[in-house]
């Protein structure tokens, strides 16, 4: 079932940046006053025909009026309100919604605020030299967000769908016949003749941290010697963004109004990526070939010359209005249960504090070789995905570079099944289904085997005459 479009807010910001009345707003729309009304505070979901309307009243962008994920919202709201802090505040789901869906910006101030307290409470208990002459700027302002955490937010809310950039590289993508051809050529031509900019190979010790390097003087764009052909055409791609896209990426990046120092310039680097995948992928053309293909990632790594992880990347993006691929999370996690990337265009819920669930695929896939696991895991609020999974080892391009070794993992909603390749041979309705959780601190599962922790908005049970996996209970 279509999910309705409810942008009220975004409506109303729109009348209010040009003076309106809601009868002026309302006549140049071609609606009712009273409807509009409705419209403002979600009572009515905004239909095609009011859509229209405001695209040629106002000459603005459709997709500005793509709906918020409240549900990401709601989930997110639900973790931070699980705080002790909190305790006897339990908002029931009708609760959350009404917020999520009418006063966002109350929601993310919220979360912000939390997040910000948190950290002021573990730099309390943890650093005991906070007050020492060597202080950073985080230490003197304990409640601002880390730059990472803003950007990352950033991008979560925004469904990771950023559609002119997405459309610019596109054009550019017919422009010069990317994905035609494996070799990358095309995209470093490109690059010479367009901008004047070689691409050269740096030879370096194996031991060195180094990627890529672009000098603006010489004009050359240096790489790793020995580095992968996705990683090469990738990093050709994001140069490419960087100059090319650079107006749009500073349009965005002002519109974001980031508060903590170097959230901007992260973001700079994360457009510029997102371009890149873009470039190399392009939307129509890829999401065809997705299709087409029943979403295998190994056979569109080889029509696309790309790795698995860009296209685990590009397949969790692919939600232009009016031409949506099936939603996917995409995950990158290390040994450790670090999650190092994350971007999902599904209601699948990330841990914001603490470890990730451990009966998650993607933990197994570091001792499961070159075999890609698949898993039907459901969350907690009862929807159930697909999870595929995979272990994935970068070279360093020398015996003497150290590896380094992750494990990705995709995964899309079990009503999608019939149209994902990874589904095949597997009997949705029968079977064995994995329950996970987000993490151990808000998963409300008391019959779980892996629990490490308690949640922390139960009271415990402690019975010191009986034992179990775990040595406590909650109610």
């Amino acid at each position: 079932m279509r999910q309705k479009l409810f942008s009220g807010m975004q409506v109303r910001r729109l009348r209010e940046s040009h003076a309106l009345t809601q009868h002026a707003f309302a006549e140049r729309v071609g609606i009712s006053a009273s409807y509009l009304n409705q419209i403002e505070s979600n009572q009515r979901p905004l239909t095609a025909p009011v859509l229209l309307g405001l695209a040629q009243a106002f000459s603005v962008n459709l997709a500005d009026f793509a709906q918020e994920d409240t549900d990401r919202l709601i989930g997110d709201l639900r973790q931070a309100l699980a705080d002790p802090v909190f305790s006897g505040l339990l908002p029931n789901s009708q609760d959350l919604k009404t917020i999520a869906a009418n006063t966002s910006w109350f929601a993310h101030a919220f979360l912000s605020l939390h997040l910000a307290f948190r950290r002021a409470n573990e730099r309390t208990q943890i650093l005991d030299e906070a007050f020492s002459s060597e202080r950073t700027e985080m230490e003197r302002d304990p409640g601002a967000l880390l730059p990472y955490e803003e950007v990352r937010n950033f991008l979560h809310y925004r469904g990771n769908y950023l559609d002119r950039l997405d459309r610019n590289a596109e054009s550019l993508a017919e422009e010069i016949s990317v994905g035609e051809s494996v070799h990358g050529t095309h995209l470093s031509d490109y690059l010479f003749k367009r901008h004047g900019i070689r691409v050269e190979s740096e030879k370096v010790d194996p031991t060195s941290l180094f990627i890529r390097r672009y000098d603006r003087v010489a004009r050359v764009l240096w790489l790793r010697d020995g580095i992968d052909h996705a990683s090469k055409v990738f990093h050709i791609a994001h140069l490419i963004g960087q100059i090319e896209q650079e107006k749009e990426i500073d349009a965005i990046i002002s519109d974001a109004s980031f508060r903590a120092n170097g959230a901007a310039a992260i973001t700079r680097i994360a457009l510029a990526n997102y371009f890149a995948g873009a470039l190399v992928m392009p939307y129509e053309r890829f999401l065809n070939a997705a299709r087409s293909l029943r979403y295998d990632v190994e056979r569109l790594c080889i029509l696309f010359g790309t790795s698995f992880e860009q296209v685990g990347h590009r397949l969790s993006t692919l939600q232009r209005p009016g031409d949506r691929g099936v939603p996917f999370y995409f995950v990158r996690v290390d040994r450790a249960g670090n999650i190092l990337k994350r971007h999902s265009s599904t209601r699948f819920q990330f841990a914001r504090f603490g470890g990730t669930c451990p009966l998650w695929n993607v933990h197994e896939a570091f001792s499961s070789g070159d075999r890609t696991l698949v898993q039907i895991a459901e969350m907690p609020d009862g929807v159930r995905y697909l999870s595929v999974a995979r272990a994935a080892t970068k070279s360093g391009g020398s015996h003497l570079a150290p590896p380094r070794h992750f494990a990705l993992g995709i995964g899309c909603e079990v009503s999608y099944a019939q149209d994902v390749v990874y589904a095949d041979g597997i009997d949705i309705k029968t079977a064995p289904v994995t329950k996970i959780g987000v993490s151990c601190r808000i998963c409300e599962r008391g019959d779980c085997p892996q629990r490490a922790a308690p949640p922390i908005d139960r009271p415990l049970i402690v019975d010191p005459d009986r034992r179990d996996f775990v040595p406590f209970r909650f109610s």
